[in-house]
């Protein structure tokens, strides 16, 4: 048989999707991939049903419709503080995940290197290996998720092209300090490299920790490609509309790439997410309260079960320590891995192994996220209260 690329043997198909598709065939309560049981805010809806009858039903511009990136620039202006030219600063990608590869296929040769934190969203490294590039790790010391400078400056010094800032963090929910920001900030612009943001989280930043864009601070706009995403803000996960924001030069290669990925996101998603996109600060912070209420309702019932767990900072996800169950006899040599399975067969609540977030040998931590209406993470709640008996 002829040979496949060897890049495709350097990685594993998504770990979080692959235990959504067990979750499903077992018919348990999904809370390892992180999108909401809730429907979109009801303009958007209205919208949706209007573009389904009135169109654009053909391709959009590549790089995005005009009136959908206008409306991105208005809005992503006021994080990065600066006005953000629509026509040559943003490209429309297929979600965020498009943007993070198009992002490293822009500014990566073969034989680049890359740094990425761990624990790190699964794709980071498989972006860097599939555009060439070397992942280099640096750790996010647990609990609290703290990293040492002297890393990454090691990093640069070694001739990393970049440093991927996912922020706030997926899975550990940490949220960058802005003296940490300004650290890796002012490190990127001494060795002449990037930093690719992931902020795709940046409304569900917890009191009193606070999103700052690394595109706003001083000196930082020119070394940084900030990927997001429309999918987690306005619970439109399945539309896949995510984009870059960066310097014009970096933008202009990105369309070339983005181009021939994926030649454009859906138009008629596009125009129907317009009108998210001119909510009023009202919609940002009610959406905040609502995902504090979650965190803290979901949270405070780990707590009376007794499993042991971080405090996310930000966004909706949250690590478990999972130890004392594989310590007992009938877990006794399990990885996290087939604890996972076996909670989704029998406790019926699925949740993502760790290991598949850290470069480091970690085989005690299971995530778990509470985007999900009361009722469901009660219901959640409720099964996982079965994990008592075994102790």
């Amino acid at each position: 048989m002829p040979e496949l690329s060897q890049r495709v043997g350097n990685f594993t198909d998504s770990v979080i999707r692959r235990m959504t598709r067990i979750s499903n065939q077992y018919g348990a309560i999904n809370l390892s991939q992180g999108f909401p049981d809730f429907d979109p805010p009801k303009e958007i809806m209205d919208a949706l049903a209007k573009a389904a009858y009135e169109g654009p039903h053909q391709y959009s511009i590549t790089y995005g419709a005009q009136n959908f990136r206008e409306a991105l620039a208005a809005k992503q202006g006021k994080a990065i503080h600066r006005i953000i030219d629509p026509n040559t600063e943003i490209v429309v990608t297929c979600g965020g995940t498009e943007a993070m590869m198009c992002a490293m296929m822009t500014i990566c040769n073969p034989g680049d290197k890359v740094m990425v934190f761990s624990p790190f969203y699964e794709n980071y490294g498989a972006d860097a290996i599939l555009s060439g590039a070397e992942p280099i790790y640096i750790p996010l010391v647990p609990p609290e998720y703290e990293f040492d400078i002297r890393l990454v400056e090691q990093g640069f010094r070694d001739g990393a092209k970049a440093i991927i800032v996912c922020n706030p963090s997926n899975p550990c929910g940490k949220v960058f300090r802005e003296e940490e920001l300004v650290a890796i900030g002012k490190l990127a612009v001494q060795y002449d490299a990037f930093v690719v943001t992931d902020e795709v989280y940046e409304h569900m930043v917890y009191a009193p920790n606070r999103h700052i864009c690394m595109a706003s601070l001083p000196g930082m706009y020119g070394h940084t490609i900030t990927c997001n995403s429309l999918s987690k803000t306005y619970s439109i996960t399945g539309w896949r509309l995510g984009y870059l924001i960066g310097p014009a030069y970096v933008i202009e290669a990105a369309k070339k790439v983005h181009d021939f990925l994926t030649v454009g996101a859906a138009a008629p998603l596009q125009e129907a997410a317009t009108v998210g996109l001119k909510y009023s600060e009202d919609y940002y912070e009610k959406l905040l309260e609502t995902y504090t209420e979650k965190r803290n309702y979901f949270l405070a019932g780990l707590d009376r079960i007794g499993l042991k767990h971080n405090v996310p900072q930000g966004t909706y996800f949250v690590l478990i320590d999972i130890s004392e169950f594989l310590e007992l006899p009938q877990f006794r040599g399990f990885t996290d891995l087939e604890f996972c399975e076996w909670m989704i067969k029998e406790i019926g609540v699925a949740a993502v192994p760790g290991s598949s977030f850290f470069r480091e040998e970690v085989n005690n931590l299971i995530r778990l996220h509470f985007a999900r209406e009361k009722e469901t993470l009660d219901e959640a709640l409720g099964r996982l209260e079965k994990l008592k008996e075994l102790k």
